[in-house]
């Protein structure tokens, strides 16, 4: 189950508060993957990162009793003042991984990542390339029912790529992914399902195909408006369209 229940989204402006979402309420598919798609501004990675916890809506909630990741591949969470070691010991201890669970994840991240002797040393030292395979490695580490990926799937070389993909392949043959990405073949290859995301509304397609090519329509003209305080949108719920 992963509900949004009269959810919330705005940010300040120098105009005003600038809603993304408003009173939305929206119940995602059990046991499909999703692709999140929409353009640039619609709210797909703010929908997605509140999701993961990563941000908090203004008002409602999210109500679920799965597992979900973290974005897969964030790496601006990290002390950069620690090692890799340090830090994933420290997300292990987050998420109740203790002795020989814990000496598995690190043992994973770091034969994953493959960056050698710099694993022990602080993150501040490493390349941002460095970086994201570690936090590669790390999403990969750990058994969610649910992982989040916003626009990327793997990092680094044509070989490491390969690498992160079969990775990502292998963990969701048991688990399901929520995707934001604007490359509809990615979506077509990893998704069941599409939630177009516009306009502070959420609609779920059961066809991917017809997600996509909603999608793809011109945008409506937008009419100028005299500047002031920005407006809400009106009140949002989620739509299911059958096909």
């Amino acid at each position: 189950m992963l509900e949004l229940q009269n959810m919330t989204k705005w940010y300040r402006t120098p105009h005003g508060r600038r809603y993304v979402f408003r009173d939305l309420n929206f119940s995602f598919p059990s046991g499909a993957s999703i692709g999140l798609i929409g353009r640039n501004g619609a709210g797909k990675s703010t929908l997605l990162r509140i999701i993961g916890g990563i941000d908090t809506p203004n008002a409602g909630r999210v109500v679920t009793d799965a597992r979900i990741s973290w974005p897969v591949g964030l790496s601006g969470g990290f002390q950069t003042s620690l090692t890799a070691r340090e830090n994933a010991q420290f997300v292990c201890r987050v998420h109740g991984a203790t002795g020989a669970a814990m000496r598995r994840i690190i043992d994973f991240v770091a034969d994953f990542a493959e960056i050698g002797d710099y694993f022990d040393l602080p993150m501040s030292s490493y390349s941002s390339g460095m970086r994201s395979r570690v936090a590669f490695g790390l999403s990969m580490a750990f058994d969610f029912d649910y992982y989040l990926i916003d626009e990327v799937l793997a990092v680094g070389d044509p070989q490491f790529k390969s690498k992160s993909q079969a990775v990502l392949r292998e963990r969701l043959s048991r688990s399901k992914v929520i995707m934001v990405s604007h490359s509809t073949p990615e979506i077509t290859r990893y998704c069941d399902v599409v939630v177009h995301v516009e306009d502070g509304r959420a609609v779920l397609y059961e066809d991917v195909r017809k997600g996509i090519a909603a999608y793809m329509k011109p945008p409506t003209p937008i009419t100028v408006k005299t500047p002031g305080a920005l407006e809400a949108p009106p009140s949002a719920v989620g739509q299911v369209a059958q096909s």
